[in-house]
């Protein structure tokens, strides 16, 4: 919450007090933070218990890239468990009865990831098809085993295994031949939940049963359903569907009777829901206005958990220990990065494991968002989460950014991110939008934007601009655009499709060419790939016309303004050819065009030296675009392109 301090100025009769008691009102002078400070805020995830309940698994960034560490749960130093200085190691748990690390871990952000036993000093692959994909799922009941699925029997479709803990010799338990996900497996082994996706918003539930391979379809009409947990006893699926609603709701089905009943509604997503080891303790999450809201209700007695409350943070995520008697808290706001909080159901006790923020920077001089909103073209209201510099007024006008999300379908959320906070420190405001066909508000705003990618949504996106332009402590006349994956792809047709509207551009990664890329996407998708031709359209068909029609690469001579393009080469999802051509199109035209490709990278960038490389030169970019006034650069003539490859091998 935003604090407004009113200074009262006393008038004194008193002749020689005067001069003494005089004041007048000073603003606050607001530092100002280079990219490696704010990089040097530490991001940190974990909620595994040891056995004992003495230590806490974690995740950490700490060292440069990820890695693992332990943390005592009373507070302490982070222990170092793994020391990789390439490929970032993500912590799975800790094994249910010893002190035995389960983790995962790719090729440099290629998302082939393998899962890998850390036991004492020795580290053994337990997933070793080279070209497989694997994906821990959970522990089984019995605490002698876990799941996990993989496509290393073929590479488009994932199918689940089990691997006991003494052996390691895996064995498959379903084969998916058929393109489902398994979403939840019951405690007792017998059944799975399996979905099988229609769109991007709708798919069909299932309930299979490995032992007589009978598969029961739970829906029965077309609608979004997602299966979240059995109970305990197996008796009940719970699942969410958003069946005759905008918004998903929570369900339980009865296994014995095959009906279904509705458990809980919020007036938003219900976007998760879980129980604790021993089933005392359900967690709902809520996707409320892009803020998680848990809740947590002892199943016995109906009540909702007194969770302690932090001030002007939230908590955005909970796990429990095995007994079920100690919990991890996520806590965190759009203007601090999350901490990890420990604490105990029995002693109401909390201990803070984890302080974040870079101790060099002033927690009051972080920017906390705010949500507004406007209307589009047509009138839909737009949401939006808004970050303005703390010195932006009318006297001190700022420029600005409209930040664009990724997806299709994703959602700026009201999260902490060192790279916006590095941006509104040094003077810019950023609208991070939710256009139509964001997840969030409903599954008819969810759906605006099906085969019209490109056009409405763009359109959302300059009404973005426009609302910016309209405020008093705004340049309107300096306004850039920015986003990455999907909202790289959003950012280039704003420049090529609207080049009057935006002053510059960045582009992280962004899609170009939807043929190829819809024709590309990885193996792995191809359970996901019919609902997300339906949305987009199939690029084997004539859909192809308006896939050309909207992708910004057979356009690039319409772009004026000039443009950054970040890349990483190990990306599979959006390849290094689509930043290479867009480049050399717009480069074409004579329109300056900055190139960082980051060898060592994926879908994103996950290293500390690449992001702050990456994000260094965004702000250099914006600084000589936006504040330097450089207008109209393609009147000057051809500008060869300025390009940095990062982290490339050199023999």
């Amino acid at each position: 919450m935003n604090k407004n301090f009113i200074f009262l100025m006393l008038t004194f009769i008193f002749l020689f007090s005067c001069k003494k008691e005089e004041k007048k009102e000073e603003k606050r002078e607001i530092g100002t933070y280079s990219i490696a400070q704010f990089m040097d805020n530490e991001t940190v995830f974990g909620n595994s218990f040891s056995q004992d309940n003495s230590n806490l698994l974690v995740t950490s960034n700490r060292s440069g890239i990820f890695n693992i560490y332990t943390v005592p749960v009373s507070g302490g130093e982070l222990k170092v468990i793994t020391n990789s200085d390439s490929s970032s190691v993500y912590a799975i748990s800790y094994f249910p009865e010893d002190d035995r690390i389960l983790f995962r871990m790719d090729d440099n952000g290629d998302e082939v990831f393998k899962l890998y036993l850390k036991n004492g000093d020795s580290i053994q692959r337990l997933t070793p098809a080279e070209n497989a994909r694997a994906i821990f799922y959970n522990w089984a009941n019995d605490d002698k085993s876990f799941y996990y699925t993989s496509n290393q029997r073929d590479s488009r479709f994932m199918d689940l295994y089990k691997m006991d803990i003494e052996s390691f010799t895996p064995k498959m338990v379903y084969e998916n031949n058929e393109g489902y996900e398994v979403s939840a497996i019951s405690n007792d082994g017998n059944y799975l939940a399996l979905t099988k996706a229609l769109n991007t918003n709708d798919s069909d539930l299932y309930l299979y049963n490995l032992k007589n391979k009978k598969l029961t379809k739970i829906n029965q009409e077309k609608n979004g359903n997602a299966a979240q947990d059995f109970s305990e006893d197996d008796h009940f699926l719970y699942y969410t569907t958003d069946a005759d609603s905008e918004f998903a709701y929570l369900m339980k089905y009865d296994i014995a009777n095959k009906t279904s009943e509705k458990v809980l509604e919020k007036e938003w997503d219900i976007m998760g829901m879980g129980f604790s080891k021993n089933g005392k303790y359900r967690i709902i999450y809520v996707n409320e206005d892009a803020v998680n809201v848990v809740e947590v209700q002892d199943t016995k007695t109906g009540e909702n958990l007194e969770l302690p409350d932090f001030e002007n943070e939230f908590i955005t995520g909970i796990g429990f220990s095995k007994d079920e008697k100690m919990a991890v808290l996520n806590v965190g706001g759009s203007h601090t990065p999350t901490n990890l909080y420990v604490y105990n159901l029995e002693t109401k006790e909390v201990a803070k494991l984890t302080n974040v923020l870079n101790e060099e920077i002033a927690q009051e001089d972080l920017v906390e968002a705010e949500i507004i909103r406007y209307n589009s073209f047509d009138g839909l209201e737009i949401p939006a989460v808004y970050y303005k510099p703390l010195n932006a007024s009318e006297a001190n006008k700022v420029p600005a950014l409209v930040w664009v999300h990724g997806g299709p379908g994703g959602q700026s959320r009201q999260n902490f991110s060192s790279f916006i906070q590095y941006l509104v420190n040094h003077g810019y405001a950023v609208l991070a939008v939710n256009n139509r066909g964001s997840s969030g508000y409903g599954k008819t705003f969810y759906k605006m934007d099906d085969k019209k990618h490109g056009e409405e949504d763009l359109k959302d996106i300059i009404e973005g601009k426009n609302w910016l332009a309209k405020q008093k402590d705004i340049d309107g006349e300096k306004i850039g655009i920015i986003g990455g994956s999907y909202g790289g792809f959003m950012t280039m047709a704003a420049l090529t499709f609207a080049p009057d509207e935006f002053d510059a551009g960045v582009n992280l990664f962004g899609v170009t060419n939807w043929i190829r890329t819809l024709k590309s996407i990885p193996p792995w998708w191809e359970s996901f790939k019919d609902a997300l031709y339906l949305e987009m359209g199939d690029p084997y068909s004539q859909d192809s016309i308006r896939l050309k029609k909207i992708s910004p690469l057979f356009h690039t001579e319409k772009v004026t303004k000039p443009l950054l393009v970040l890349q990483g080469s190990q990306d599979p999802r959006v390849l290094k050819v689509e930043s290479d051509e867009i480049v050399e199109g717009v480069q074409k035209s004579g329109v300056p065009v900055e190139y960082v490709l980051f060898e060592d990278e994926g879908h994103g960038f996950v290293k500390k030296e690449n992001q702050i490389e990456a994000y260094e030169r965004t702000l250099q970019f914006l600084d000589k675009y936006l504040k330097g006034g450089e207008t109209n650069p393609a009147d000057s003539g051809t500008n060869p392109v300025e390009k940095i490859e990062v982290g490339t091998q050199k023999e």
